[in-house]
C-alpha cells in the first residue's frame, strides 16, 4: 500500500455498529504465505476500524484456520448469531456452493446458530473508482516516461476464471464499464485459469490492435500464485513484443476502498438487505432440472488446483461448463 492510501486508511472511521454480532470473514484460501499474511493484515485493518464486536478471519481452503475453526471461536465466545462474509469478487461456486455448504455443515454440530450471510463485493463504485485511480497513476511521467497517450493503449483485464458462466459475465461487465469514457484504444478481457481465454492469448489479442502499450490488470483482491503467474507471464511477453511498452499493475492489496466495500456488505447484513442475482445461476438451474447434487468441499485440493487442467482445452471447457457442481 503507498503512503496516500496509507494515510487515507488511516483517516478512515467507522461508528460501531447497531448489533454486535461477530463477522466472519472468509477468504478463499492460498498456499502463499503472502497471500495468507495479506488477508490476515487486511482483515485486522478492518477489525481496527471498529471494535464494536469480534472480526474472525478464516479460510475456505488450502490453509488454517478453516470456516469450522472460525465458527468453533464464535461459539466458546458465547455467539450463537453470527454474520458471515465471503471476500470474494464474484459470485461464483464458492459463494454459491461450497461457502454456504460449510456453514451448513457446522450446524451439524451447533444446530442453534443462527448464519447471516453477506454477498460478495460484485461491480460496485468504490472497485471502479480504486482502479481509475490506479490508472491516472499510470499516465505520469514518472510511470509513463514515453507519454504514451491512452489511445494508442490497450487495457489487459485479468480474471481469476470460473467454472461459472454468471461470474464470468461479470468479468466481462466490469472491464467494459472501466474501460467506457477512459480514452484507451480498447480492453481485452482475459482469464488466468479454467475459463478462456487464457492470459497469453490474451496479450496475442492485444497486440492486434497494434498499441504502443498494453496495461495489465489483474483483477484479484490478493496477492498469491495466480498474480504472481500473471507478473511472470507479463515479463515473458515482453520478449515476444518488445516493440510494445508493457506495465503490470498490482493486485488490490489492503485499500481504503476495499475496506469500504466490506463495510457496506456488513450493513447490508445487519439490515437484512441482502440481494443475489440467481437467475443465471447454474446451481438453481440444475436445481429446477431436478439435478441436485451434495458436494463435500476438501479442504486441502481442489480442481483448481489440480496438476491436469480440465479446462485446458477451450472445447472441453464448452463440453464441462453448464455441468454441476
Amino acid at each position: 500500500m503507498s503512503t496516500h492510501q496509507l494515510d487515507k486508511h488511516n483517516s478512515l472511521h467507522f461508528p460501531p455498529l447497531l448489533l454486535p454480532r461477530p463477522l466472519l470473514m472468509i477468504g478463499h484460501g492460498t498456499k502463499d504465505e503472502d497471500g495468507k499474511r495479506t488477508f490476515l493484515d487486511f482483515v485486522a485493518a478492518y477489525q481496527a476500524l471498529d471494535t464494536s464486536r469480534p472480526v474472525i478471519p478464516c479460510f475456505l481452503e488450502l490453509t488454517e484456520p478453516y470456516i469450522q475453526q472460525g465458527v468453533d471461536y464464535c461459539v466458546s465466545q458465547g455467539y450463537t448469531d453470527i454474520s458471515a462474509l465471503p471476500i470474494l469478487l464474484f459470485a461464483a461456486r464458492h459463494n454459491k456452493f461450497d461457502v454456504t455448504n460449510e456453514l451448513d455443515r457446522t450446524r451439524q454440530r451447533y444446530p442453534e446458530l443462527k448464519f447471516h450471510y453477506g454477498r460478495h463485493f460484485g461491480i460496485t463504485p468504490n472497485l471502479l473508482k480504486l482502479w481509475q485511480e490506479r490508472l491516472k497513476d499510470l499516465d505520469h511521467p514518472n510511470a509513463n516516461p514515453k507519454q504514451v497517450q491512452r489511445s494508442e493503449t490497450v487495457l489487459l483485464f485479468v480474471g481469476r476464471g470460473s467454472s461459472d458462466p454468471d461470474a464470468n459475465g461479470d468479468v466481462c461487465k466490469l472491464a467494459r464499464v472501466l474501460w467506457e469514457g477512459s480514452g484507451y484504444k480498447t480492453v481485452e478481457t482475459c482469464f488466468i485459469g479454467i475459463t478462456h481465454p487464457r492470459l497469453e492469448e490474451g496479450f496475442r489479442r492485444a497486440s492486434l490492435y497494434q498499441p504502443k502499450r498494453i496495461i495489465v490488470l489483474p483483477y484479484f483482491l490478493f496477492t498469491g500464485a495466480l498474480v504472481k503467474k500473471i507478473f511472470r507471464v507479463t515479463e515473458e511477453q515482453k520478449a515476444l513484443y518488445p516493440h510494445i511498452e508493457m506495465t503490470c499493475l498490482p493486485e488490490m492489496g489492503v485499500h481504503p476502498q476495499l475496506l469500504q466495500v466490506v463495510r457496506e456488505r456488513e450493513l447490508e447484513i445487519q439490515w437484512g438487505q441482502v440481494q443475489m442475482n440467481c437467475e443465471m445461476c447454474k446451481f438453481r438451474l440444475a436445481v429446477t432440472d431436478n439435478h441436485t447434487h451434495h458436494h463435500h468441499h476438501d479442504h486441502h485440493s481442489h480442481h483448481h488446483h489440480t496438476a491436469i487442467d480440465p479446462y485446458a482445452k477451450v472445447e472441453n471447457y464448452h463440453q464441462r461448463i453448464w455441468k454441476t457442481p
